[in-house]
């Protein structure tokens, strides 16, 4: 029983998390590697190693013949009937390889052979490890600041934080932990390249999976999230059970839950709306804390008309126009907000005041689960804007949706 062996590759197994039957392989190519460099060549070389004791053994098919001319491949009579009395020219015999002969060059290169080896299979379990967490949130360590982008150690690999998936304004100092999302893994020669994110929607999702126990059983389910990272941040929720108030389970006992996301994305504000299936009701709900007076929404063409009040309105287009772009990015619509005169105006109230997704409303101030303080910055009183038309963006912001609908 080779025992030095034995433990060497039990060390390696438990630090490298490298197979033990990975490693005798290694060791397996490595002695026909130096065969072939102590010979010339090792294509009838064989190895066998004995995985429970870890004991090998060497050997070489060699032709009797009485007058040798390959000494790699030809054995002479004399030698074979040492081995087998009974051999004649022409028969193969099996001769046993001693690895002690192998001079320093082959030994050298055999080493090199296992160490290769060992480096291709760490690479390997690094990339599957990291490749598994892929669209997850891991905590990780501010290691350095590398130009515009962040090195952040994750524990056995490093991360890079580029300067597209930072959020403007966040500033992050060595040794800080900080939560990231895995955006994607590439398998390299030199290692797993792990791009990280914080401003991608799933980062939003991941947290609310894990402060949320009702949202990480799949009680309640975040049906659509519109981000603008660092600023605000929409997402619908919806309840399997009827028994669970989907939005109080995600604002937690005294916002418990919400603030504790709140906290990690440094103050971004996040509005949290239910889900429903009528896309008049949705866009209403996306809307909040405005106040709605009727909703015209055409599911084919995913076109919506929206007037609200006329004090309303800025409270409605919110901050350089960021609640109506939010709302039309969480919903899939395009968003045409108006004003209740000017809808009048112009005629299109008239046609729906009987229609069943209009209202009468008092002229009173918004009354609901938002507080009125949390929108006084986002959301001025005053707009020169009477009419906007909103609808989701751009390419990336369809690509993010898109991206989040495949992770749900």
């Amino acid at each position: 029983m080779n025992k030095e062996l034995m433990e060497a590759l039990d060390v390696l197994e438990k630090e490298k998390n490298i197979s033990k039957v990975t490693l005798l392989g290694a060791i397996e190519q490595s002695l026909i590697q130096a065969c072939k460099n102590h010979f010339g060549k090792a294509d009838n070389v064989h190895v066998t190693i004995d995985p429970e004791t870890c004991d090998f053994s060497v050997w070489a098919d060699r032709e009797v013949k009485e007058f040798v001319e390959d000494p790699a491949l030809e054995i002479s009579l004399e030698e074979a009937r040492k081995i087998n009395t009974n051999a004649e020219p022409g028969d193969i015999v099996k001769v046993q390889i001693q690895s002690k002969e192998f001079g320093r060059i082959a030994a050298q290169n055999a080493k090199n052979v296992i160490l290769q080896k060992i480096r291709e299979e760490e690479r390997k379990v690094l990339y599957d490890q990291y490749y598994g967490k892929e669209k997850e949130v891991v905590t990780g360590i501010v290691q350095r600041v590398m130009g515009r982008n962040i090195s952040i150690n994750l524990g056995r690999a490093d991360g890079i934080l580029s300067e597209n998936e930072q959020v403007k304004g966040e500033e992050f100092k060595p040794t800080e932990r900080i939560k990231v999302y895995i955006l994607e893994v590439k398998d390299t020669p030199k290692g797993p390249r792990i791009l990280l994110s914080r401003t991608h929607p799933g980062l939003v999702k991941r947290l609310f999976e894990s402060e949320v126990a009702e949202v990480r059983d799949g009680t309640v389910e975040i049906r659509s999230i519109a981000r603008e990272a660092g600023s605000r941040t929409k997402i619908a929720v919806w309840s399997n059970d009827p028994d669970v108030d989907p939005v109080g389970a995600c604002v937690g006992m005294n916002g418990a839950r919400v603030n504790a996301i709140v906290s990690e994305l440094r103050g971004e504000k996040i509005d949290i709306i239910n889900w429903d299936e009528n896309p008049a009701i949705l866009i209403e709900n996306a809307l909040s804390p405005a106040k709605v007076i009727a909703v015209m929404a055409d599911p084919d063409e995913k076109t919506a008309l929206v007037v609200v009040p006329d004090y309303q309105l800025s409270l409605a287009i919110g901050k350089e126009g960021q609640n109506a772009r939010l709302a039309a990015r969480l919903t899939g619509f395009k968003i045409d907000i108006k004003s209740e005169t000017q809808a009048r105006e112009s005629g299109e109230l008239y046609e729906y005041e009987d229609d069943e997704y209009y209202d009468e409303y008092e002229d009173e101030e918004y009354e609901g689960e938002y507080e009125d303080e949390q929108y006084d910055e986002a959301y001025p009183e005053d707009s020169d804007e009477e009419s906007d038309y909103y609808e989701p963006e751009n390419a990336s912001e369809e690509e993010d949706a898109a991206e989040y609908e495949d992770e749900k």
